[in-house]
Formats: C-alpha cells, sequence, structure tokens
C-alpha cells in the first residue's frame, strides 16, 4: 500500500495547497504550514528534474544551492535556526534534520549529538504525533552513531526498530546491525536475523521502551 501526494495547484489567498492523495484521494486541501511541517519530517528534501540542455539556466536559478556541500551547510543552518522557534514534533524533526545533514557532511559525531537530542525530546511529543516510523524511512542515525564508534547504540536502534514491525523486513536496519555486530567482533552475530530485544541503554530505553 503506497501514500504518496502530488501537489497540483495552490491558493495565495487561502494560504492553501491541492493535492492528489494515493490514500485519501482527490483534491485534498492542505494549508502552507501543515505542508511545511510535513515536509520538515523529510528534511525539506526536494528535486530538480530538467532536460540537459537547460544546465546553465537551471545552474543560474539554483545559485549557491546548486553546489552539494553549501545546499547540506543550509539545510544543517536552517535545522539548527529552527531548533529554537518550534516546539513539540517539529522540533524533534530540527533536530533529527540537523544530524541528517551533518551525516551528509561526514561530522558524524556532531550528528550523532544531534540525534541524541531528537530522541530524548520524543518521549515529549504527544502519543498521536510519535514519529514511531522515522527509522523505515531515514537512516541517518546509523550512520551517525556507526562512525562515532558507538556500535552498541547503532545494534540497539537496529533491534528495537525491527522488533517494533509486525513484520521485520528493513534491510537498512539489518546491514547497519550487522556492521555494528562485525565492529564489535561478533562475527558469527552479525551473520544473524534475529532480532532479540536487547538491554536498552539509558538513553534509548526513554524513547523507545514500551515494554
Amino acid at each position: 500500500m503506497g501514500h504518496y501526494v502530488l501537489a497540483t495547484g495552490y491558493s495565495y489567498q487561502d494560504q492553501t495547497f491541492t493535492l492528489q492523495d494515493s490514500y485519501y484521494g482527490p483534491d485534498q486541501v492542505m494549508g502552507y504550514a501543515d505542508l511545511e511541517s510535513y515536509w520538515r519530517a523529510f528534511n525539506f528534501t526536494y528535486l530538480v528534474v530538467y532536460p540537459s540542455e537547460r544546465q546553465v539556466e537551471i545552474t543560474a536559478v539554483l545559485g549557491s544551492h546548486s553546489d552539494e556541500e553549501y545546499n547540506y551547510r543550509y539545510a544543517a543552518q536552517k535545522a539548527s535556526d529552527e531548533i529554537y522557534t518550534l516546539t513539540g514534533r517539529d522540533q524533534f524533526f530540527a533536530w533529527f534534520n540537523r544530524g541528517t545533514n551533518l551525516v551528509s557532511l561526514q561530522d558524524y559525531a556532531a550528528a550523532a549529538a544531534a540525534y541524541d537530542q531528537a530522541f530524548a525530546l520524543y518521549p515529549s511529543i504527544p502519543e498521536k504525533k510519535r514519529p514511531w516510523r522515522v527509522m523505515w524511512y531515514q537512516t541517518g542515525p546509523y550512520s551517525a552513531y556507526y562512525y562515532s564508534g558507538r556500535y552498541q547504540d547503532v545494534i540497539e536502534l537496529a533491534s528495537i526498530t525491527l522488533d517494533a514491525m509486525s513484520e521485520p523486513v528493513l534491510e537498512e536496519s539489518y546491514y547497519w546491525r550487522a556492521l555494528a555486530r562485525e565492529a564489535l567482533g561478533d562475527i558469527e552475530g552479525s551473520h544473524q536475523r534475529s532480532s532479540v530485544r536487547p538491554e536498552l541503554s539509558p538513553r534509548l530505553r526513554a524513547v523507545f521502551d514500551t515494554t
């Protein structure tokens, strides 16, 4: 079952977008602020699709943002600024996005610290608004923790993510957990798919332990 949204129109006067939603149906209406919040949950990622003969024109339109590193640094700063102006779920994603952009800049220690702050906020978000599937779609914390030498945190986070699924099928979680187990010398364990719930560290227990 897919759930995708295509924006097909907008009203500047009403501050709304018209959306074609593969789950809820056609001509859905969403306010600017709500769409921005949902977009924030995916780090404001966008793709620019254009024919090759318009490369010069597109580069001019994007300006400094045509440089990948500049774009990531800009996005990291945007997330950092939002941390102090947002609350709740949006603030969680501001911290999470800071981590994601710092991973792309290969600043893994700072990224790990940002993800720690995001996960620390998670329990304070009203239960119905918690982004409990975030690790299904975004795997930046695995990179940040792994390349910071925090292998046990990778194992815990991957196991918890898989354990929470009715059918544990996330190949990224298996992959990063195997790498972390191998890094700790557990070669046999790195080959196993079993999702045995680990003893949680205090950092992750507050976020994910629902037993």
